[in-house]
């Protein structure tokens, strides 16, 4: 264990840990000896192996690693979007690894937001729908004192009644981080949010994403391949052949840009 690592775990920031870790009340989303493995016999993959990840309310945790390293698959069972072959997923106190589908979609609908790449607005609905379809959903009433805060809050006060092709990418992507955040998550899940953006807008949302940490207490967990992206991160986690090879405190771009060159050699 490198010193990084035990230095985050003395200070209860974010801890690898083992199976027999209990579930934290006060951890947005923890994982515990979590394994993913696709296929069987000789063809088995595995893409997690024994994952232990614990996530506080009110952190901000990247997620990186060259192609195929588990990022994704840690992210997808994180969130509850896919079911581990082994361990124990909990957000917000719940062990969503231990549910069914249909059970696992309230979960996701009552604690978790997501944030795309793509966006994933609906065409044929107005901005304000889009960001109140979730709550829609589950049968729920938006709060119009949160969503006027979290509207104003992403710059999108003046644009509730266009539609999506209106919008530039980096106001598209504001409009998602807005629904992400409509129902109050315990969690926000972040795949590549910057990925198809310029490198000014992608900033603007980093710092928008950044601020909702700071300033909202949200937890955001996000996949990225980008440095610069996860240096707005409290905490990157690196991961190499579906197991975490480091966890880094708050590096700047430069040093994370050399961390995985050395993945690449």
């Amino acid at each position: 264990m490198s010193a990084s690592v035990s230095q985050l775990i003395s200070h209860g920031r974010l801890r690898r840990g083992t199976g027999t870790t209990p579930a934290d009340p006060d951890a947005a989303v923890q994982l515990v000896d979590v394994t993913k493995t696709y296929g069987a016999g000789d063809s088995a993959v595995a893409a997690l192996q024994s994952v232990s990840l614990r996530v506080p309310r009110g952190g901000f945790l990247a997620v990186m690693g060259r192609s195929g390293s588990g990022k994704s698959t840690l992210l997808h069972c994180a969130a509850g979007l896919d079911v581990p072959t082994s361990g124990t997923v909990t957000i917000g106190g719940t062990a969503v690894s231990r549910l069914n589908e249909t059970q696992r979609t309230v979960v996701r609908r009552q604690h978790v937001g997501f944030i795309f790449q793509s966006y994933n607005l609906i065409p044929s609905l107005s901005i304000q729908d889009n960001i109140t379809l979730p709550l829609r959903l589950a049968g729920e009433l938006p709060d119009p004192d949160w969503l006027r805060t979290v509207v104003e809050r992403v710059g999108l006060a003046g644009y509730l009644h266009r539609m999506p092709s209106e919008l530039s990418g980096g106001q598209q992507q504001r409009a998602a981080i807005a629904r992400a955040l409509a129902s109050r998550p315990d969690v926000i899940f972040a795949d590549e949010p910057t990925g198809a953006l310029d490198l000014s807008t992608a900033t603007a949302v980093l710092d928008l994403l950044r601020d909702l940490v700071t300033e909202f207490g949200q937890t955001v967990v996000m996949v990225t391949h980008d440095p610069l992206a996860a240096s707005y991160a409290d905490d990157t986690v690196v991961m190499l052949d579906g197991r975490i090879d480091q966890v880094l405190q708050r590096p700047d771009a430069a040093t994370l840009a050399a961390v995985l060159g050395g993945y690449h050699r």
